[in-house]
């Protein structure tokens, strides 16, 4: 299977261009491209929510769906790690980005979608890490809380009630996960 399927093919929605191009550019693994497709269609449903459920809430769309859609695009540069634990492609993706000319308001998700617990992680780099977690139905309590948090403060909502809007969201989007899981397996990890 090839990376135009995995970009293009039926089920999910289309990357944005620019990070399409930039995975073909870098003759990205199939897998990967359909890891980022799987999480940036995650990524859309997440803020398409937010601006019915939350429009208040200030999120910059652009950037949550480019790094949705590039967060781990450092596997390029260290394939091991599309099936098996590692962090090297963090800083490798946000350092391939940036040399490709990315801004940095796009390429920091690389860098910042497993480091979501620092003082300077706004709410659209917690939204690229949801999605990054939820795609395959993994929920983690700390970071919903702190989503929650943010999204609380900023529409006046209470706590309790966001958290049941969130935690209903997150639910349905979890129950799609086997199907999201399924369309990943089919592009096999590259041998390194």
């Amino acid at each position: 299977m090839s990376l135009d399927s995995a970009l293009t093919g039926p089920g999910y929605r289309p990357l944005p261009e620019r990070a399409a191009q930039l995975l073909e550019q870098l003759d990205a693994p199939p897998r990967l491209g359909a890891h980022l497709r799987a999480v940036h269609d995650v990524a859309c449903e997440i803020v398409t929510w937010l601006g019915e459920r939350y429009p208040s809430v200030v999120v910059d769309r652009e950037a949550v769906l480019f790094g949705a859609a590039t967060h781990d695009i450092g596997k390029v540069r260290h394939p091991a790690e599309l099936s098996a634990p590692g962090a090297e492609h963090e800083p490798a993706g946000y350092a391939l980005l940036r040399d490709l000319g990315v801004e940095e308001r796009l390429a920091r998700f690389a860098r910042t979608h497993a480091a979501w617990d620092g003082p300077e992680i706004e709410i659209d780099d917690l939204l690229v890490t949801l999605a990054d977690k939820v795609w395959k139905a993994k929920r983690v309590p700390e970071l919903e809380q702190l989503v929650v948090d943010r999204l609380a403060a900023a529409s006046g909502e209470p706590a309790w009630k966001t958290f049941i809007n969130l935690d209903d969201l997150l639910d349905r989007i979890a129950a799609g996960a086997e199907e999201r899981l399924a369309f990943q397996s089919s592009y096999p990890a590259p041998n390194v």
